[in-house]
């Protein structure tokens, strides 16, 4: 049996069962979009595909460095950090190739915990869109820093001057992919066996720096594959003495790494919305409603869209990155470009997003918000021409310049409350809060080059 065509609990005991291994990995994804998990043995596992089983729930009470959160509610030293209950998604199941193919199997939380699980947030808002007679199709662009470093040579370089894979800017290079063709192969056969494809895979502009566009999917699906893409991308380069970061923007000299979102919406039977012959730029109706959606409220839910302290220093003028929520078509300046094609592939690029988002909650984010705009029929505004970071916009919609500030308009969002839930909203916001402290205690090298002496 192949992994791949797992559904029920029952075929994944079958596969079990007959493959006889000792043990099996299982990873729940965090707040973060961090992979976390461990190996269970045969027997516990087949036991907690019927009955589940518990996972501390310390991962969604720390911070990525496992720090931990002295101000969220859900869990703490005030709970003990008991044991979240959790289930085994079956038909996640893949064999991992840099693992002699053992297999792997995604998980999500359960019962309270669910509320502020991003996989739990995702599917209920889309299973909003289903009670609308919609589903969401998406496919994630990534682009990642590619470095000849460990773990280790990067801390003991403090970060600094650190070996690109390849020299300077050389975008959509043939050279660069042919010399490093073992990397890049490395990486589309990884991509290939474990189902999450590519579509395309080229060198960007920037040194060592790499473009992958992974394969259109539905929502749920594309989220999954896009955060396993993350994880074991940087496995992989791991394995090949070489370093991966999804960074936003790690070098102040640089341009930022988007994760750009390509976004339709069909019926439930499968027939494209998006597209209107007769309407201005194609877009139909409720094209236009989601989309104006998503233009209201962008500014609102950016701390979803763009989670740490790092993200904002991606969005500033000239680095390819949006400042405002802007809407333009076939426009890269813009928030939200308006790709033009006939019925099946006219679409959506949501490129304010970039690399560090958490997948789950980023598209959660991006389609609630459209979904608000249909519910409340919202009217696009004139779409940008020409260069976005030269346009005047209304102070509507300017986005929040810190993460602090965009943490603070989504506490008072009504709209994410109604779509997310209270308990995530307080959870994440909470999340977000410490991140800006933890930010504040350190000293950085800008300040020190700036004040230590002159001042």
């Amino acid at each position: 049996m192949n992994p791949r065509d797992i559904r029920t609990v029952d075929q994944a005991k079958e596969l079990i069962q007959s493959l006889k291994p000792s043990h099996i990995k299982v990873g729940i994804f965090d707040i973060d979009g961090i992979l976390r998990g461990k190996y269970m043995s045969r027997e516990k596992f087949l036991h907690a595909l019927d009955k589940g089983f518990g996972f501390c729930d310390v991962v969604l009470g720390w911070d990525m460095r496992d720090q931990l959160y002295d101000n969220t509610q859900y869990t703490g030293w005030h709970s003990g950090y008991p044991d979240a209950p959790v289930r085994i998604l079956p038909s996640s199941c893949r064999t991992m190739p840099l693992e002699n193919n053992d297999l792997f199997f995604l998980a999500e939380f359960t019962h309270e915990a669910e509320k502020i699980c991003p996989r739990g947030l995702l599917r209920r808002v889309l299973a909003r869109a289903e009670s609308m007679g919609l589903k969401a199709l998406a496919g994630f662009e990534y682009e990642f820093f590619v470095f000849n470093e460990s773990a280790e040579s990067v801390r003991e370089k403090g970060y600094q001057n650190l070996k690109a894979m390849a020299p300077a800017e050389f975008g959509y290079s043939i050279i660069r992919n042919s010399v490093h063709d073992s990397t890049y192969h490395n990486i589309l056969n990884l991509t290939e066996a474990m189902d999450f494809p590519l579509e395309g895979l080229h060198e960007e502009t920037g040194p060592g720096v790499l473009e992958a566009a992974i394969t259109y999917d539905e929502a749920l699906e594309a989220a999954d594959k896009a955060s396993l893409f993350k994880t074991f991308t940087k496995i992989a380069m791991q394995k090949e003495n070489k370093m991966a970061t999804f960074m936003a923007r790690w070098n102040d000299e640089l341009p930022g790494q988007s994760g750009h979102i390509h976004l339709s919406l069909t019926d439930l039977l499968g027939k494209a919305l998006f597209h209107d012959a007769q309407q201005p730029a194609e877009m139909s109706e409720l094209m236009q409603h989601f989309v104006a959606g998503q233009q209201a409220l962008m500014p609102e839910l950016l701390a979803m869209i763009a989670p740490t302290i790092n993200s904002y220093r991606r969005l500033v003028p000239g680095f390819w990155a949006p400042t405002d929520a802007s809407v333009g078509v076939d426009n890269r300046t813009c928030a939200i470009r308006i790709i033009p094609g006939d019925e099946n592939s006219h679409r959506l690029e949501y490129r304010i997003g970039a690399a560090d988002a958490n997948p789950y909650i980023i598209l959660a984010a991006v389609v609630a918000s459209g979904l608000w705009g249909i519910e409340n029929k919202a009217e696009l505004r004139p779409m940008v021409k020409g260069n976005a970071y030269q346009h005047t916009f209304t102070d509507d919609l300017k986005l929040p310049e810190t993460l602090g500030e965009s943490a603070q308009r989504l506490k008072t969002s009504t709209m994410a409350r109604d779509f997310f839930g209270d308990e995530f909203v307080d959870h994440f916001v909470a999340t977000r809060e410490w991140e800006v402290r933890e930010h504040r205690k350190h000293i950085s090298q800008w300040e020190l080059d700036r004040y230590f002496e002159i001042i």
